[in-house]
């Protein structure tokens, strides 16, 4: 038991790494439809490359998306709008009509006109009312309107539907016609009175009914049956060699469903989920083995295993949701965001291989699969090739051009093998390239996110806080230009050297530049910033000044805190003087003081020492650069020798222990920085002063 225990203990870091692979597995398996696939590949006029396929069921053939559409809109256009007369509105209005009729009558006459001729122009009047109305002012609506005249409408009366032609009806205009027209042949009416009274009582009693039109265009579609005709089980569905028609193509794509339906639907469920399981096991271990293999810095840190399985789970969960909701927009989804984000953070060699895995996974979810990967496999690599060296936010619009010219060259020529002609190009398909195209813009954002989620830092962000004219930069070179200088000088010669060594040479700038910031609380009590000659060490003990001396490293990891710096440049600040000691003071105080004892841990910087090439490197660079400055002669024995000196000393204090640099490395970096000291400490030719 105890051994058992041990073991767990001595391997709990590689326990959890497969951990999260196996949650990363039951993720995807999650994620997946629990339905079978069907093990054949086929194209609409290609030829059947596999042996003769035989109807192993009963299914019927499915209508294609096109007729069925087609079939649809031809029912539409038959089916007769409903309407319905509103006999209780035209009561209402004629009685109205009635008093509006003694009311006008009385007005104008008074009693001048007798009751023998207000009665005629009253008949005569409810004659048109009653003509106009029994017939019927229909409403105009977008159904009848611009429609040929003899097109017919259910009229519903009683809720029983009479077929009329619209040329039975009035309309507002035809009706206000045939009361003028009339009026025009009764000379014994009054129509100044009559001709405006009747036209304001004119309104549309046939009136549009939506509720019964959509409840019979709901029924009349329900008859339109989806399939048209039967295979029965041994027969023949296309022989090996035989073109794909579009007929045969429409019996395969009934047969790929039915299959599917009834496999998801039978005892075989669990073994399709183990036959996914099986699957995604190998995706993810040959994931695992590259990284082992491969880039097993990256498979140290548990947080970068995290990063990627989230990416690859994000994009599969994306592509599933659209393909299961509506699988024509599956080119909308940004697959090519994957080899972006992958690379932003790591390198092009394993973007590719991620996405390449991911692609892989998704394969099995998308129809057309060896299309689909195809063409997101060409995009992807174009896409990694145009931010192999990325220093610019402006790469990614060029990218995401790069992203859709490849997306619409490819389905171009597919189409082109496929049918032999660009005339069945879908427009619509263009739309989702660019859509997915510029979608990849939110990787941008989406990055600004994982820096924060998981502390990366990317090139992008090095370059923007290596801009000298950061607040915290411009802060340092006006309180402490001395000290600004020096650092330049460090981030100059450090940036050197590790692009020589190999290494970070972005975050060992940035790095550099930021690595005496703490500096900032008192400048004056360092050298580089004393410009009158008052040093205000000398009226401190050597004690406090190390104490002072010391703080700085404190202080600038508080204030690049402060500022938002990331850890990986704060770490600069923290190594740079390493467990060494302020030598200067520490030597006075033993020198002058020989015979007391005192504390050395007041005189030694608390560390941590150096833990990567990056901080290794901008700690030699800083003890050299700052010994030069109190060179009496800067000739070429003098910088060797401080030079050497300097290294050799770091080297016994076993600065470098954690870092991984190695001695091929030091003499790299001492014969770099004898070049470029020498280079900028040359003797210079005396001009004469004229």
């Amino acid at each position: 038991m105890k051994n058992l225990i041990g073991l767990l203990r001595n391997q709990f870091a590689n326990i959890y790494k497969v951990f999260l692979f196996v949650i990363g597995i039951i993720l995807l398996v999650m994620i997946f439809p629990k339905e079978g696939t069907f093990k054949y590949e086929f194209h609409k006029g290609k030829f059947w490359m596999h042996d003769d396929l035989i109807a192993p069921f009963d299914f019927a053939i499915n209508k294609s998306e096109e007729d069925l559409t087609a079939e649809k809109d031809t029912t539409l256009k038959e089916l007769k709008p409903f309407f319905r007369k509103d006999i209780e509105a035209t009561k209402q209005k004629k009685a109205e009509l009635q008093t509006a009729f003694d009311e006008a009558w009385t007005k104008k006459y008074k009693t001048q006109a007798t009751s023998n001729e207000k009665e005629k122009n009253k008949q005569f009047t409810n004659y048109i009312f009653d003509t106009i109305y029994n017939k019927g002012i229909i409403e105009l609506v977008p159904e009848i309107e611009n429609k040929p005249s003899d097109l017919t409408i259910n009229l519903l009366n009683r809720n029983i539907a009479e077929a009329r032609n619209l040329n039975t009806f009035f309309t507002i205009i035809t009706a206000d016609s045939f009361i003028k027209e009339k009026f025009s042949n009764s000379k014994t009416i009054d129509k100044e009175l009559l001709i405006p009274l009747l036209e304001s009582f004119v309104f549309q009693n046939v009136k549009y009914d939506p509720v019964i039109t959509e409840k019979e265009k709901q029924t009349t579609l329900s008859k339109i049956s989806n399939t048209s005709g039967m295979v029965e089980t041994g027969q023949r569905i296309i022989s090996k060699g035989e073109i794909i028609t579009s007929e045969k193509y429409q019996e395969l794509l009934s047969l790929k469903a039915e299959y599917q339906k009834q496999l998801g639907a039978t005892s075989k469920y669990y073994i399709i989920i183990l036959g996914q399981i099986i699957l995604l096991s190998l995706s993810l271990i040959v994931l695992a083995l590259f990284l082992y293999s491969f880039r097993r810095e990256i498979l140290i840190d548990n947080k970068n295993i995290v990063f990627i399985l989230l990416v690859i789970i994000m994009m599969v969960l994306i592509t599933s949701i659209v393909i299961r909701t509506n699988p024509s927009l599956l080119y909308l989804v940004p697959l090519c965001l994957v080899p972006i984000i992958i690379r932003v953070f790591f390198d092009t060699r394993l973007s590719l291989f991620v996405y390449l895995v991911t692609i892989m996974i998704i394969g099995f979810l998308a129809p057309n699969s060896f299309e689909y990967i195809f063409l997101q496999l060409i995009a992807g690599i174009i896409t990694i090739i145009s931010i192999s060296n990325l220093e610019r936010r402006a790469q990614f619009f060029l990218t995401s051009l790069f992203i859709f010219l490849t997306y619409s060259l490819i389905y171009i020529g597919l189409t082109m093998i496929q049918d032999g002609n660009i005339h069945n190009l879908s427009y619509i398909r263009f739309a989702f390239f660019g859509g997915s195209a510029l979608m990849t813009l939110f990787s941008y954002p989406l990055i600004v996110l994982f820096e924060k989620m998981f502390g990366y830092v990317t090139d992008v962000s090095l370059m923007e806080i290596s801009n000298t004219n950061t607040k915290l930069l411009r802060e340092l070179a006006t309180k402490a230009p001395g000290t600004f200088q020096h650092s330049m000088q460090v981030a100059n010669m450090a940036e050197e050297v590790i692009f020589e060594i190999g290494g970070n040479a972005l975050l060992t700038r940035a790095g550099a530049l930021y690595h005496d910031i703490g500096k900032l609380n008192m400048p004056a009590y360092f050298i580089e910033n004393q410009t009158y000659g008052i040093n205000p060490h000398n009226e401190l003990s050597y004690e406090e000044s190390a104490e002072i001396i010391i703080s700085h490293v404190i202080k600038g990891v508080e204030k690049a805190k402060k500022h938002n710096l990331p850890e990986q440049i704060i770490d600069f600040i923290r190594t740079h003087h390493g467990t060494r000691k302020t030598d200067y003071f520490y030597n006075k105080q033993r020198d002058d003081f020989p015979d007391e004892d005192f504390d050395e841990s007041k005189y030694t910087y608390n560390g941590p020492i150096p833990f990567s090439k990056e901080t290794a490197v901008v700690m030699v660079v800083d003890s050299v650069e700052a010994a030069t400055r109190s060179l009496q002669s800067h000739d070429e024995e003098a910088i060797n020798e401080m030079v050497d000196t300097i290294i050799n000393k770091q080297i016994r204090l076993n600065q470098f222990v954690n870092s991984n640099i190695t001695f091929r490395d030091i003499d790299k970096i001492k014969r770099i920085l004898k070049r470029n000291l020498l280079s900028v400490h040359h003797i210079r030719l005396e001009y004469p002063v004229v």
